[in-house]
């Protein structure tokens, strides 16, 4: 079955690809679906953002599809869960994650390693073909690394230790990633819900 995923992250749309392999669900994104609309964030929550993206996409069909959209970020204990819904953003709208970390390290710079604990969250919000919808939540906790590590992932991934492993989440195969990753334990209970209401 093809769910639209309500994003222009290419990144994001294969890795969530990945994922649903051999689950019957073939993600496509926005765009390949023949979707390019201007969508404002402004819910205060990861579940209130990823409804709003999925619910503008679901709009422009003609109701025959299922529309996903995930939002997802990091939120640091000792910054108060910052810059949770804000993690793209963080730093200014074109900001790189070289200067994300860079600002990041400086704002915990009297904060001792062990202390820097931190969760990488995922909501995912599915509007049904009908209209209606429902989100799920999955989270990984790890500890920020000041010294980036790993070519796979994106986003904050070279920096998110996941202590369990010994290794940050960009330094993990996908397969392994997939398997512990905040967005993959949201994909997982996306797939049991849809899978019930078949």
């Amino acid at each position: 079955m093809r769910i639209i995923i309500a994003t222009s992250n290419e990144d994001k749309v294969r890795e969530i690809d990945e994922i649903l392999e051999g689950t019957g669900y073939n993600a496509v994104s926005m765009k390949q679906a023949g979707f390019c609309p201007e969508i404002i964030e402004d819910g205060k929550t990861f579940e209130e953002n990823a409804l709003i993206k999925a619910k503008a996409v679901h709009a422009l069909t003609d109701g025959n599809d299922y529309v996903m959209a995930d939002d997802s970020g990091l939120c640091i204990d000792p910054l108060d869960g910052a810059p949770g819904i804000y993690s793209a953003r963080f730093c200014g709208e074109n900001s790189t994650y070289p200067e994300k970390f860079a600002k990041i390290f400086s704002m915990l710079k009297d904060v001792p390693e062990e202390k820097r604990t931190a969760r990488f969250v995922c909501a995912i919000a599915v509007v049904r073909p009908d209209g209606t919808s429902f989100t799920v939540r999955g989270e990984v906790e790890g500890v920020l690394h000041e010294k980036p590590a790993g070519e796979n992932g994106f986003g904050y991934d070279p920096i998110f230790f996941v202590p369990e492993f010994g290794m940050t989440t960009a330094q993990m195969p996908p397969e392994q990633k997939n398997s512990i990753s905040h967005r993959g334990r949201a994909l997982r209970k996306m797939v049991e819900q849809l899978s019930k209401e078949k």
